[in-house]
């Protein structure tokens, strides 16, 4: 089906997990931005050869830890036989020799589980400006200008990324802002700021600073909540607005 905003067919995608469960919520999120389809889902390395042969996708997401192979290893052979198929590495390895192999093998990003949909739909949004630039320039020209080459591996131009910035109040960094938000919006429950830190890694008082601004932009609400023993506790939750 072809993307009825751009006139594109869409980003077409293979996830290659073992966890199935972790698998149906990558997928969940992939297919929440426009312009992606999963085509597959490979739980073991023989499933992965077969569906990289026969459905040849644009992109993979990759985990590092399988049973009987390691994502590393798969790494380097999409990059050996599957070079038009790109790869983001979605896993919980945090070794620091990991992370530089990945990125010497060639991934568009490394993103840490357990994953929140803001920043992996950051991650899909410039890869998806990646893909249809690349794709532009091959149709119009062999060769490729310096200020190309450098759109192409910064993402957005530096004067959007300062525009963005300047929006921020002092002390708001963007991607904390983002995974505050993603951590609101995944919650069943209102959460209470000690709550909110400790899903995102940081201070409570970090996160009550980032949640009120969310709350002074209209982004959260926030409540009392009374419990049977001592004080009341701020809460927030998603606006209604």
């Amino acid at each position: 089906m072809e993307n009825k905003m751009e006139g594109r067919f869409p980003i077409q995608v293979l996830i290659i997990e073992d966890d199935e469960r972790i698998a149906e919520i990558n997928r969940r999120f992939v297919e929440k931005v426009e312009g992606f389809s999963v085509i597959g889902m490979a739980t073991d390395e023989t499933q992965v050869v077969e569906m990289l042969q026969v459905l040849e996708p644009d992109l993979v997401l990759l985990d590092i830890y399988f049973p009987e192979t390691n994502g590393l290893e798969l790494l380097r052979m999409i990059g050996q036989e599957f070079r038009q198929t790109d790869v983001i590495m979605i896993t919980a390895a945090k070794e620091v020799d990991a992370v530089r192999e990945a990125i010497r093998g060639g991934v568009f990003d490394y993103i840490m589980k357990p994953v929140l949909f803001n920043r992996m739909r950051e991650t899909l949004l410039r890869y998806q400006t990646f893909y249809h630039t690349i794709r532009q320039l091959r149709r119009e020209n062999a060769h490729i200008s310096q200020d190309e080459i450098d759109r192409l591996l910064q993402g957005p131009g530096k004067k959007e990324a300062q525009v963005v910035g300047v929006s921020l109040p002092k002390g708001i960094d963007k991607l904390t802002l983002d995974k505050i938000i993603g951590a609101i919006a995944e919650a069943d429950a209102p959460l209470t700021a000690e709550q909110t830190a400790k899903l995102v890694g940081v201070s409570r008082s970090t996160a009550r600073r980032y949640l009120e601004h969310l709350v002074v932009e209209n982004k959260l609400r926030a409540d009392l909540s009374y419990g049977d023993v001592g004080r009341p506790e701020r809460v927030y939750r998603k606006s209604i607005n």
